[in-house]
């Protein structure tokens, strides 16, 4: 999420400054944006982890991926090499070895990688740095919210918020953290393998390419504890249900093509979808192991006929410290960045940095408990928080991921 001031936002990005995200305007009022991804210390040294070949990448259970020719052809290209992936080669963010179309994605599974302290060690916020800003008509936006603190949701996380997790995955400005949620998948009913997070989560936008190591943790801490508390914590205190790796990742265009380091560029487009596979011991899908799994509302109601909307995450900059999950509901209201870009909803509320990706849900016409958006940009205040609406590109965006797995 991006923290916003009516003169220059700062970014939140943790341990060293990374993707001070995207600049907001609030009515004629100057903002800027910046990511709620908080980035800690470098990458882990252990590379311990599967071999794949040329041909596919190695999973978790010891299962192949293949790897379609024209991305193996890619790959050759560049001169990246699978084998040499756990040897520390993901470590080489060299831009023209960097993937960044779609399609190109990658993730070779490195066992034991997110160990404890590196899954803590990506919550570390840092000093923010400057974005850069934008200014101009933006279009159709609502007086900016009321603040809105945070509240703490009631541990255990399993029972309250069984879907809820954090996004876990290396930049090169380290490794960093997101939150995310499991979303029905239409083509494997009851056995989801899908996570909803933010595009600015999975792909570095115009600059950059697809990050790496991508994981997700449900009902991370549980138990709601400290990082006071957590010391010396177990990775099965620290995640439960297991680790998930993302077999597969798909963002929009429009955030490859537009998303930024500062400003807020591509932010109505801020949106992704892993596929994901757990890392070792069971054989359930992802919602089977967490019993739970939201349903997508696409082209949700208009601002007005929407009573309140709840967001969920791991905020990670002061006053949190990362590691509890953090709720605020509060009523909607629109900001508009760019009059020809699609209108984003906005609350009010006090989260910070590692709240990016995190759902947001209100009730659809059945009564479900539904996401209708994601933590994408905020003030630096931390005031308030905006995120997409997801309309006919975030649906084409989550049928393909559903539809490259459908009855596997």
């Amino acid at each position: 999420m991006r923290s916003i001031r009516p003169s220059a936002a700062r970014s939140r990005a943790g341990r060293r400054p990374t993707r001070g995200v995207r600049p907001a305007v609030a009515a004629a009022a100057l903002v800027g944006a910046l990511a709620l991804t908080a980035t800690a210390c470098g990458p882990s040294e252990d590379d311990a982890g599967a071999q794949p070949d040329q041909s596919s990448v190695e999973q978790p259970g010891g299962d192949k991926l293949k790897i379609p020719k024209e991305l193996q052809d890619k790959l050759n290209d560049l001169g990246v090499n699978l084998d040499d992936w756990k040897h520390g080669e993901w470590k080489n963010w060299d831009k023209d070895k960097w993937l960044r179309e779609a399609g190109q994605f990658v993730n070779p599974y490195i066992k034991g990688l997110w160990d404890p302290d590196r899954m803590k060690d990506a919550e570390q916020p840092d000093k923010p740095v400057e974005p850069e800003d934008i200014s101009g008509d933006q279009g159709v936006t609502d007086p900016e919210p009321a603040p809105v603190k945070a509240q703490p949701v009631s541990a255990p996380y399993s029972t309250n918020a069984p879907g809820v997790g954090k996004v876990f995955f290396d930049s090169p400005e380290g490794s960093m953290v997101c939150s995310g949620a499991v979303v029905e998948d239409p083509a494997n009913p009851g056995k989801s393998n899908l996570v909803w997070t933010a595009g600015h989560c999975v792909h570095a936008g115009k600059s950059g390419g697809w990050y790496r190591n991508i994981a997700f943790v449900p009902s991370y801490n549980d138990s709601g504890r400290s990082a006071a508390e957590l010391q010396g914590a177990t990775k099965e205190q620290l995640a439960p249900k297991g680790v998930f790796w993302a077999d597969a990742a798909q963002t929009s265009e429009q955030w490859i093509d537009q998303g930024a380091k500062t400003g807020g560029r591509g932010a109505p487009y801020d949106f992704a979808v892993l596929h994901v596979k757990p890392e070792a011991g069971t054989t359930k899908s992802l919602e089977e192991t967490v019993g739970q799994a939201y349903p997508v509302q696409f082209n949700a109601p208009a601002v007005p006929k929407i009573p309140s909307m709840t967001a969920q995450g791991y905020p990670a900059a002061k006053p949190f410290d990362g590691q509890t999950l953090q709720e605020c509901p509060s009523k909607p209201g629109r900001l508009s960045l760019e009059t020809a870009q699609p209108t984003m909803y906005r609350i009010g509320c006090s989260m910070t940095a590692g709240s990016s990706g995190g759902p947001w849900f209100a009730k659809d016409q059945q009564g479900r408990t539904a996401l209708v958006s994601n933590t994408s940009i905020g003030p630096v205040t931390a005031d308030w928080l905006a995120g997409p609406h997801l309309g006919a590109e975030a649906k084409g965006v989550y049928e393909a991921v559903s539809k490259k797995f459908a009855g596997r």
